[in-house]
């Protein structure tokens, strides 16, 4: 009996101190998004992507990291007019794109044709 409550404590001590390195490894990743609208759609995707990579580049500043990886993240597309339209209907997303860094959607836009927002994870490395 002696044997298994130490057992328990031991096993009960290693998974209590494995919960501050997870918790400090997921504060090592952020999640970031661009938005960006053209009059083409080749225009908004190559944009929107620009804009990830500078974000990334920025918050990689920001945090002090020397290295970062870059993974696609899918996020909600952003709309700019949010009182005409608060949300994007599925029904004027036109594209998906995903590459080694950014999951972008594509869709119409209000007041210019085309808008594309990409997603990125950003974790130190």
């Amino acid at each position: 009996m002696l044997r298994a409550a130490k057992g328990v404590v031991l096993g009960i001590l290693a998974l209590a101190a494995s919960w501050p390195l997870a918790a400090v490894a997921a504060e090592d990743c952020e999640v970031i998004s661009a938005t960006h609208s053209a009059d083409t759609k080749g225009e908004a995707l190559h944009m929107s992507r620009a804009l990830a990579d500078k974000s990334a580049d920025e918050l990689r500043r920001k945090r002090g990291w020397s290295r970062i990886r870059i993974s696609p993240q899918k996020v909600s597309p952003d709309p700019f007019w949010k009182r005409v339209r608060p949300v994007v209907p599925e029904d004027v997303i036109y594209a998906t794109f995903v590459t080694a860094k950014t999951y972008t959607t594509c869709f119409t836009g209000v007041v210019v044709n085309y808008v594309c927002t990409s997603g990125s994870k950003v974790c130190r490395n």
